[in-house]
């Protein structure tokens, strides 16, 4: 497989692990594409098409790193608003534990 088709293909996996927000087929993905690519970069000089694929998957990286950040924001998030909420949690789960008992 030539370099082009080959850089082409990782920046299409690493896009669709991401829109998936499949972060082990990402993580794979991102790890291919770190053992790839100095194979590929030893084989010489990149062509004008070559270079263009490595852009392509430049960008589709940076498209995934910032999934990856939003993701983890939301995360944050959702954990921060659940621990502010963790007390009222408490009190439903031993009011139902009560009524679940007195029945």
């Amino acid at each position: 497989m030539d370099r082009q088709q080959t850089l082409l293909q990782l920046a299409q996996k690493l896009s669709a692990a991401s829109i998936a927000a499949d972060w082990t087929a990402l993580a794979a993905a991102d790890a291919l594409v770190a053992a790839t690519l100095p194979a590929l970069a030893q084989q010489g000089r990149w062509t004008p098409p070559e270079v263009a694929a490595l852009a392509a998957l430049r960008q589709q990286h940076g498209a995934a790193l910032a999934r990856c950040t939003a993701a983890c924001k939301d995360t944050a998030e959702r954990l921060s608003s659940m621990n502010n909420n963790k007390e009222g949690w408490y009190a439903y789960s031993l009011d139902n534990e009560v009524i679940g008992n007195d029945a």
